[in-house]
């Protein structure tokens, strides 16, 4: 069983950064000097957005556990994020015509954390037919340039790794993450259920969330398919694969923006993996938070997740049945060579003699990763209350086969 402890190297950082941090009782300060930065480098203002993206910096402070480096981190990944939906309103100013890009037949893979999520959208976009967004290019989102993609890949790459050896060393085995590898497409959104995922509890910006209108909602979509236009702009259009679980909880509002999307819905038995998703979260929220509390992380994640599969299952039964493909853990793990030419029979693609070649190298774990141990009991969690609050979803996971036992790890 797996603990989460803040690192050595946060501890001394935190020191040193604590008296360094000027503004940190004006956060209100603080974000207003990011985001003139920002407006200043690129050339464009966003008021409206600034405001938005902002409530997300001003939950994360008032964290009680946030330390000095978690503040500092904070504003650095809000400001980046402000900045590169800058980036995108001035390309599309630019070049008005790149907003004519067509993004079609998008195919969204969601489900719950840990039901290979990942390793579907990666299978997927291995196709030359198929294009994943890459992580660099959602965090510096922009018209091709191999000049520039050369310097963001390779900074990104270094980033990672400072972030895995110094702050967070799980992550590189629980969730493996490469500047050239497609990565999840919340990235490309300003908002979204992702945000206490990374930083902790955030109440007063879930409560914010949560009270959102359809139409703002769907406006974070609108921004992922403006990121999305501007990466097919001006390159070979392909079909796009994009992946994040929390997708779940937004199906008929990722429809109204992408009409033609298509689901791909990776199925495991909860009491299976909201251990692993827990274990996640609270690597997610080491560098952030002294000492991260597990109960607290577990409380989390069981509403998010909870909250998650009752909207799918409702919108399960308005969407188009031929809109939703299925794929169940088990069979994608026991059987990859005969699952993955049938899902993509299923979403319509074409499955090559050299999508078959490449697949067991698209397959293989990172080299320098081992299985990621949990226990949901950390959490304070147990399997019958588990089963409990998921009864509708194991309702439909009866009409699979073979649903794996509780194991202690990932594959």
């Amino acid at each position: 069983m797996s603990r989460t402890t803040t690192t050595r190297a946060s501890r001394v950082l935190n020191t040193v950064f604590a008296p360094a941090i000027r503004g940190r009782d004006d956060p209100a300060g603080a974000w207003a000097k990011a985001v003139a930065q920002a407006d200043e480098e690129l050339g464009v203002q966003d008021p409206e957005l600034a405001d938005s993206i902002g409530r997300v910096f001003a939950s994360i402070v008032e964290e009680p556990r946030l330390t000095p480096l978690g503040w500092f981190f904070a504003l650095s990944v809000v400001r980046d994020r402000y900045a590169n939906r800058l980036r995108i309103k001035k390309v599309l100013a630019e070049h008005p015509e790149a907003a004519a890009e067509q993004i079609k037949n998008p195919v969204f893979v969601l489900g719950l954390p840990r039901t290979a999520t990942t390793l579907t959208h990666k299978v997927l976009a291995a196709s030359p037919e198929h294009r994943g967004p890459r992580a660099w290019e959602m965090t510096f989102t922009g018209l091709e340039d191999p000049e520039v993609a050369r310097r963001e890949s390779k900074r990104f790459d270094q980033n990672i790794k400072i972030v895995t050896r110094l702050f967070a060393p799980g992550l590189k085995h629980i969730h493996p993450i490469r500047a050239e590898d497609p990565e999840e497409s919340l990235v490309l959104m300003p908002h979204g259920t992702f945000w206490p995922l990374f930083h902790g509890s955030m109440h007063s910006y879930r409560d914010w969330y949560a009270n959102r209108s359809e139409a703002e909602l769907a406006g974070d979509y609108e921004c992922l398919k403006q990121g999305l236009q501007v990466l097919q702009h001006g390159r070979e259009p392909k079909r796009w694969i994009l992946k994040y679980p929390a997708h779940l909880n937004d199906m008929p509002v990722i429809k109204k923006v992408f009409p033609d999307a298509t689901f791909v819905w990776t199925h495991r038995d909860p009491a299976t993996v909201v251990g692993s998703a827990c274990s996640l979260v609270e690597t997610l929220w080491a560098p952030y938070q002294r000492e991260p509390d597990p109960r607290e992380v577990g409380r989390l994640i069981m509403e998010s997740m909870v909250t998650w599969v009752d909207n799918a299952l409702e919108a399960r039964l308005s969407l188009p049945p031929s809109s939703i493909v299925d794929v169940p853990y088990h069979a994608l793990s026991h059987d990859p060579h005969t699952e993955v030419p049938r899902l993509y029979s299923a979403i319509g693609a074409t499955w090559t003699e050299s999508d078959a070649a490449q697949l067991d190298q698209v397959l293989a774990r990172p080299a320098g990763t081992r299985q990621h141990k949990y226990h949901m009991a950390r959490y304070g969690l147990q399997q019958a209350q588990v089963e409990e609050a998921f009864a509708p979803y194991l309702r439909l996971l009866k009409g699979f086969d073979s649903l794996d036992a509780q194991p202690t790890a990932d594959l």
